[in-house]
């Protein structure tokens, strides 16, 4: 009988070294690991072709972690009780891979711009977000607003005005 150290290290299944090889070809690896270096992180090799940055200081993004191509990046260190959090950020690597890499960044971009327009925050309605699983992600899931016929952005109604001159020309 083999102990678990003694067994043959099995390698990651075929889909993940054609998300790695294509997340390198498109250029999103490589942009990653370039933020990730000019943000200050430590680079570690992580599970099924992705790289683990720790450590990242700059303000912007506004985020606990992001991803770019293979590259997860976070502010502090990941560990293997990440679980939900790791699972959310491998799905934006293979989101990067399907928008043929930095296509990504204005597509994200609007969806953000939409989520905010529908529901005030920038996940809620962010088709890349619900995808990724906005709970696993550390979003809260706010209700949409209406789009039109519900007065300003936020669905709040401006009440007429109440002044005499204009209960007049109402007829009331």
């Amino acid at each position: 009988m083999t102990t678990a150290a003694e067994a043959p290290r099995r390698r990651p299944s075929g889909r993940y070294a054609v998300r790695a090889l294509g997340n390198w070809m498109n250029l999103s690896t490589p942009l990653g690991l370039l933020i990730s270096r000019v943000g200050g992180c430590r680079v570690r090799r992580g599970p099924r072709r992705l790289w683990l940055a720790e450590g990242y200081r700059p303000a912007f993004p506004f985020a606990r972690a992001f991803t770019v191509g293979n590259v997860l990046v976070g502010r502090g260190r990941w560990s293997p009780g990440d679980t939900r959090l790791l699972a959310h950020e491998e799905r934006h690597s293979w989101q990067w891979l399907l928008c043929l890499g930095p296509a990504y960044l204005p597509l994200y971009t609007l969806a953000m711009a939409w989520s905010w327009l529908r529901t005030g925050d920038r996940a809620s309605a962010n088709v890349f977000e619900r995808d990724a699983g906005l709970a696993a992600g550390g979003y809260p899931e706010r209700p949409l607003r209406p789009l039109f016929g519900g007065g300003p952005v936020g669905g709040r109604r401006v009440s007429p005005p109440t002044t005499p001159r204009a209960r007049s020309r109402s007829g009331r």
